[in-house]
């Protein structure tokens, strides 16, 4: 499975669902019917495509899209969530971080806060992380198979951010004021920021 089919197959799984649990049953059992190397090649393109987000600049912008309330995990589940919006979304957002302003599953969430937000709205997709890992696991009846090999083929996944850019602090208002001007103005900040 190439970058392509990679981004097809994932698309493919929002077009025939409508919601993200029903996806992610989706993508695990149509995965569980390819061949095993095309699982892994999944497994390594969906880790591949985090890392272009996995920067300090995203994870203010996930911080302010959830008005302060972006931990090292809320990001980590962020990221999945947002290459799940498919390719022409992920990349304009990778190009740069306010650009999510443009991502219409991001502007259904300006105007409320995050605890109105309903479970399924939450920009997190933490489940398709591991959808390749079981389907791997349901054709070879062991588990943490897939581990083994990725192993194998010299990759091995990521189990948290880990940012190489420039660290910088969120919750300054100058800070997102510059860096973020498009989403600080479609998320204002309701919790209290440096000045």
């Amino acid at each position: 499975m190439d970058i392509e089919e990679f981004w097809r197959f994932l698309e493919r799984s929002g077009r025939e669902t409508t919601d993200r649990d029903q996806r992610t049953r989706w993508l695990e059992y149509r995965l569980s019917r390819i061949p095993r190397t095309h699982i892994v090649d999944f497994q390594i393109q969906l880790d591949t495509a985090r890392r272009p987000l996995d920067t300090h600049a995203m994870w203010g912008a996930a911080h302010q899209i959830m008005d302060g309330l972006c931990s090292g995990d809320g990001f980590w589940y962020f990221q999945p969530w947002l290459i799940g919006q498919g390719r022409q979304s992920w990349q304009h957002a990778a190009e740069d971080p306010d650009n999510l302003v443009d991502i219409p599953a991001v502007r259904t969430l300006a105007g409320r806060s995050p605890g109105e937000w309903a479970g399924a709205e939450w920009p997190q997709w933490e489940e398709l992380a591991y959808v390749a890992g079981r389907a791997y696991d349901r054709i070879s009846g062991r588990e943490d198979s897939v581990d083994e090999a990725l192993a194998a083929r010299g990759h091995h996944r990521p189990s948290g951010p880990h940012p190489l850019d420039p660290r910088w602090d969120p919750d300054s208002l100058a800070e997102i004021q510059q860096r973020l001007p498009r989403l600080t103005s479609l998320f204002p900040r309701r919790q209290r920021l440096k000045a």
